[in-house]
């Protein structure tokens, strides 16, 4: 397929027709592009029409069929034909970057995906210049492209936290440490600098706090695997920051919605996460700021209500409490029995709480309430949606009652 204004029209034509709610209309489209993609040129077409098109629906429409084109095609198998020609394969590694920080947010997550997927095969071997360039980007100073080379670290590094040891991955890290940490160093310290420049600001807080929890989150995949001596050498300023950000209260960052997660509860509940990692793996490194983080996390909880938004923030807050009580030499954080009624009385308790909420999701699907509350219960996996307000009290009450205090 060329690269001409006739072939781009086409593909513009059978991409929308793929969007019509007739089956006649739509199914002939789609298998027209099944039909075409093997062909050279054709995920050049598609970033072509994302980049240069004037119709919205039909970037967005070609951003997420080049992300499913990727995802499909791009893995080399062996004794299998290559699906995607290597000029191509060239070309997309070449201009995928750039066009991905310079699109719409709603484009440049599609894009972002499509190239976590390529780097998960390529990165670093045969794409070795990818972290390079996206960390030259941070110095743009404009926040929706460090947000997308955020996002998309996120995506790459994010599966250090599930991969077995090895060479190659101690390897991989290695270069990635080298060319990213002292970066994201500098980066979180001008963030946080700039949230306080702008702390009456509250459009500029919601694309720094955004930063910020993206920021934490790369800073549990590089440290998940093993200590790095970087972030060792620079723990004062990391973890001076990350109870700065725990103790922090913007009226502003507050939301009204009972459900839904704001920025700040993202945020905190993000470094409980990173502390909780710490206190599991690091405890001899960071136990001189343990003291701060119990206290700061312990206030956190007495102080945050029961709606749904701040279950997850609180099943992480309980959880680093649980990771610290767990070993012996802190013992005497809790051994006072007016702490532990403390905790009975004030974390416990209130969170036995069956609330309207707990009831709506029970009468709206009693069978999937149940096996989220036995998955709670028999195995303490990261969170996220399946998280239950009576699963993380489970891990809470017997995390706490099982220590033998």
């Amino acid at each position: 397929m060329e690269l001409n204004d006739g072939n781009l029209q086409t593909l513009t034509e059978f991409l929308r027709k793929t969007l019509d709610p007739d089956p006649s209309v739509r199914r002939p489209a789609e298998k027209f592009l099944e039909s075409v993609e093997g062909n050279q040129n054709y995920p050049l077409l598609l970033l072509t029409l994302l980049e240069k098109s004037q119709d919205n629906v039909i970037r967005v429409c070609a951003a997420v069929t080049f992300k499913n084109y990727i995802k499909r095609n791009w893995r080399i198998v062996e004794d299998e034909p290559n699906k995607v020609s290597d000029p191509d394969r060239t070309a997309i590694k070449a201009n995928i970057v750039n066009l991905m920080l310079s699109s719409p947010e709603q484009i440049q997550k599609q894009l972002s995906d499509a190239i976590s997927i390529i780097g998960r095969e390529d990165f670093p071997q045969k794409w070795p210049d990818l972290l390079t360039e996206m960390v030259t980007r941070f110095r743009s100073g404009d926040f929706h492209i460090i947000n997308g080379v955020l996002r998309t670290a996120h995506s790459l590094f994010k599966r250090y936290r599930h991969e077995f040891k090895s060479n190659e991955l101690w390897s991989e890290i290695k270069l990635v440490l080298d060319t990213f940490a002292l970066p994201l160093t500098e980066l979180f310290k001008a963030t946080i600098e700039l949230c306080q420049t702008h702390a009456t600001d509250i459009n500029a807080l919601k694309v720094l706090f955004s930063s910020l929890t993206l920021i934490s989150k790369l800073f549990y995949s590089l440290n998940f695997q093993d200590l790095p001596e970087f972030f060792e050498d620079n723990m004062e300023t990391w973890m001076t920051n990350f109870h700065g950000l725990l103790t922090l209260d913007n009226k502003l960052l507050q939301t009204d919605d009972e459900e839904e997660a704001g920025l700040l509860e993202l945020l905190k509940s993000q470094i409980c996460d990173n502390a909780a990692l710490y206190a599991q793996k690091y405890d001899e490194e960071f136990q001189p700021y343990l003291p701060r983080f119990v206290t700061a996390i312990w206030n956190l909880l007495v102080s945050t209500g029961q709606e749904v938004k701040y279950d997850l923030l609180v099943s992480n807050a309980i959880q680093f409490l649980a990771s610290v009580c767990e070993r012996p030499h802190y013992k005497h954080l809790f051994e006072d029995q007016n702490t532990l009624t403390s905790i009975c009385e004030k974390v416990i308790v209130p969170n036995m709480e069956f609330r309207s909420a707990d009831e709506e999701a029970f009468e709206d699907n009693s069978e999937e309430y149940i096996r989220r509350d036995l998955e709670g219960s028999v195995c303490q996996e990261p969170r996220g949606e399946l998280e239950t307000q009576r699963r993380r009290h489970l891990f809470g009450i017997v995390d706490f009652n099982l220590q033998g205090y």
